[in-house]
């Protein structure tokens, strides 16, 4: 798989402090939302209370008015069409949040096969709502929303997409019941608990002398390149990770690799882990499985790349963990 950020540094100095900061300004990175754990057991409490407001999603597309995600009272009409299986996504300064998909209500004309494109740029918009609040694509939009609605609307799809795929047990198949304000489903007939799934992926910066590796998958916009990544396997470290990964999709051997930041990625449930590695070896030897194409690209041309301004690359999408690191690595801000 294909697909900034300032190192941590678990330091005690103020310094120190303002790394780790830094490193958490990545798109969907946490902008500070009580989650209110202690909360999550009394969700008619939650959905009676005068201050609760609800999160709409459709396919997986929040509901956003211009750059803010749209947040409406429990007792507004669109609500009808709401799923009623609602969670608790926490506490925000005006009340409890909670979201739901809309699965009462299917829009007219819609094409299947735009949805599940790379980049789906057709907006919907409900009757029940005026016509300036429309279901758009995350990805379209996620650099545009403010910190605490970017991390309520990605929290909110990749829970919601959970409990649509996870619906049986795990262990005797028996359909399971939604707990916990949505973060834990309930077996009735072998009480075995299940939680949302995070899948943890690498995405590498790997780096030799003054060049950087990246790659492409075949479904991408023409001439975009993006870093190296993949999914971390059971048994396997981080460090592993990276090095098994970078050999596997180009040949290339790693030696040194440090963390470097994360990010949430609710397309549909990742936890990307930013990581640096120095590359000990430089031949490429792509695997056509698993990536389309892979090379080296100096400074000099990830630059132009990001200035828009090179023939034949473009750059990761902005909002992306890899667009973040390329972006301080370009800026000499890694070390």
């Amino acid at each position: 798989m294909v697909s900034a950020a300032m190192p941590i540094d678990l330091g005690m100095t103020s310094c120190h402090a303002v790394l780790m900061k830094a490193a958490e300004t990545v798109t969907f990175g946490g902008s500070g939302l009580d989650r209110a754990a202690a909360l999550r057991g009394d969700m008619d409490a939650l959905r009676a209370d005068p201050a609760a407001r609800l999160i709409l999603l459709w396919q997986g597309k929040p509901m956003v008015q211009a750059d803010t995600l749209v947040r409406v009272p429990m007792d507004h009409p669109v609500v009808a069409d709401a799923n009623d299986a609602m969670i608790f996504l926490g506490r925000d300064d005006d009340g409890p949040v909670l979201a739901a998909n809309m699965s009462g209500w299917q829009p007219a004309d819609v094409d299947p096969t735009v949805l599940d494109s790379f980049l789906d740029k057709t907006e919907q918009q409900h009757p029940a709502l005026p016509e300036s609040m429309v279901f758009a694509e995350l990805r379209s939009m996620m650099t545009r929303l403010t910190p605490r609605d970017a991390e309520l609307a990605a929290t909110a799809k990749a829970v919601l997409d959970w409990h649509q795929s996870h619906r049986f047990c795990a262990r005797c198949g028996t359909e399971s019941v939604m707990a916990m304000g949505g973060w834990q489903r309930d077996c009735p007939a072998c009480n075995r608990h299940h939680f949302p799934r995070t899948d943890p992926v690498v995405i590498m910066l790997i780096t030799h002398e003054n060049a950087v590796l990246v790659g492409r998958s075949p479904h991408w916009p023409e001439g975009m390149y993006s870093l190296l990544a993949g999914f971390v396997e059971p048994g396997e470290t981080v460090e592993a990770a990276v090095r098994r990964e970078v050999f596997e999709e180009a040949g290339v051997r790693v030696g040194p690799v440090r963390y470097l930041a994360s990010q949430p990625w609710p397309f549909p449930a990742s936890l990307m882990l930013g990581c640096a590695g120095t590359a000990l070896t430089t031949d490429l030897q792509i695997d056509p499985i698993e990536i389309e194409d892979a090379r080296w690209v100096s400074r000099e041309d990830m630059a132009k790349a990001f200035a828009g301004d090179h023939p034949q690359i473009l750059p990761a999408r902005k909002g992306a963990i890899a667009h973040f690191l390329l972006q301080n690595w370009l800026a000499d801000r890694l070390d």
